[in-house]
């Protein structure tokens, strides 16, 4: 590929592979599997461009031109994105620092992205006629394939040597089996809280204790599917929120935490949807939503909102709200 043809690929492929993982965050059900292997691919085609790449910014850093640094930093997010996601990926680290590997993935990745739009903004790369040529298309196909060959051949490499990233949900994941290693993760800015067994929670207007709600009998086997990268599946117990809150009408049930964080569900989700005290036979712990959390099954992780304070239903559709929690 020429200079131009390699730095138009890369913007979109860095364009394109935030948006996969964003779509990989919100897809929890198998449908997502599609999402996530595009992310894939997509990050595997920025590396397959990266010696073409290499060459175009050696001869700029010659010329030593106004943007250098520039140019600089966004090679070192890039290298920190690949590099955390092809760990996580492994299954062989979880943690940069004081980071998990998915917190310094997604915060280098969206650096990144940033970072490339302003480089393309300072340089700007003009279309051309010649552009959307066949022999450009076959260029474009070309890379796209080779980069699903290489990602396809790498995680059958990963089965066959039974590697920790082998194993890995649709969603990317991986599996923790017991409960008591699950870790305390929060969605940005929420710290945990120590509620106690006195907390209270008001449905509809109705306040319950704990001991009420762990008294209603339901079970259910459900996967939780963080984002952080892994998920466990486990029995919980607690009462449904179907039978908590009965005929009352509605087009969605809204569901709050004490730290302010709250999601919104349709009101049909009801019958699926489990208000926790339990996970396979133990009370929650404070790190895990206790005492009482919501059960979100096919749900990622951070719709199943922790240390529930109320569950109110009102007419507001479902969708009224954004697609991840900002804080």
């Amino acid at each position: 590929m020429t200079p131009r043809q390699t730095n138009i690929a890369l913007l979109w492929l860095t364009t394109l592979t935030l948006i996969s993982g964003v779509g990989a965050f919100l897809i929890g059900t198998q449908a997502g599997h599609a999402v996530v292997l595009t992310h894939g691919v997509l990050g595997v085609g920025i590396l397959v461009l990266s010696p073409w790449k290499s060459v175009i910014a050696r001869r700029g850093l010659r010329r030593a031109r106004h943007g250098s640094l520039l140019s600089l930093t966004l090679t070192f997010t890039i290298l920190v994105a690949l590099g955390t996601g092809i760990l996580e990926v492994t299954g062989w680290a979880d943690r940069l620092g004081p980071l998990t590997l998915m917190q310094a993935h997604v915060g280098s990745g969206v650096a990144a992205i940033t970072l490339t739009w302003i480089h393309y903004r300072q340089r700007p790369v003009g279309t051309a006629p010649r552009d959307p040529s066949r022999r450009n298309l076959i260029r474009w196909t070309g890379l796209l394939s080779v980069s699903a060959l290489i990602y396809v051949g790498t995680e059958g490499l990963w089965r066959l040597t039974s590697a920790p990233g082998g194993n890995r949900r649709f969603t990317g994941s991986h599996e923790i089996l017991d409960v008591a290693n699950v870790p305390a993760t929060q969605w940005l800015n929420d710290r945990v809280q120590r509620l106690g067994t006195g907390h209270q929670v008001t449905i509809t207007g109705t306040r319950y204790t704990a001991e009420e709600i762990a008294m209603g009998g339901d079970v259910v086997t459900a996967t939780l599917d963080c984002t952080g990268g892994w998920y466990t599946t486990q029995e919980w117990s607690g009462t449904s929120l179907d039978r908590l809150i009965q005929e009352t009408g509605g087009q969605s049930i809204v569901v709050r935490s004490v730290t302010g964080y709250w999601r919104r569900f349709p009101r049909s989700d009801a019958p699926r949807l489990l208000l926790a005290t339990h996970a396979a036979g133990h009370p929650l712990r404070d790190g895990h939503g206790g005492p009482m959390r919501v059960v979100a099954d096919g749900r990622r992780g951070y719709w199943w909102v922790k240390w529930v304070e109320s569950v109110e239903v009102d007419d507001l559709p479902p969708w009224w709200q954004p697609p991840l929690p900002l804080a």
